[in-house]
Parts: structure tokens; sequence; C-alpha cells
């Protein structure tokens, strides 16, 4: 009987029930924006970036 039911309707898999105590926030990726807005991560384009942004902030204070 099982082997009919397999064989006419499938074999279902479901995944695990994801854990109750592990939630990710949306901290990581502020993290990985804060890194590249401030040009730490190496990129050359990111440190120009930075760089327009830092000028950009510090317009006001010259004059």
């Amino acid at each position: 009987m099982d082997i009919e039911k397999i064989l006419t309707e499938g074999i279902i898999f479901k995944g695990s029930k994801p854990a109750a105590g592990k939630k990710e926030g949306k901290v990581k990726t502020k993290a990985k924006k804060k890194t590249y807005i401030t040009g730490l991560h190496g990129s050359g384009s990111a440190k120009m970036k930075a760089e327009y942004r830092r000028k950009r902030a510090n317009r006001h204070k010259n004059g």
C-alpha cells in the first residue's frame, strides 16, 4: 500500500523548521554598508565615494 501511494503521489521532502533562537537582524547588512560607505574594504571606487562624501559633509565648515 505504501509503495503504491509513493508511486502515485510521489515523495514530499519538507525542510527542517527554523530554530527559534536563531534571529538574524539587519545589523550585518548595515555593518557591511558602513564599511563600504567609509571605504574601509579596499575598493578604489568606495574610497573615492567616501572622499566625495567627506568633502560634501565638510563644505559648510570652510566658510
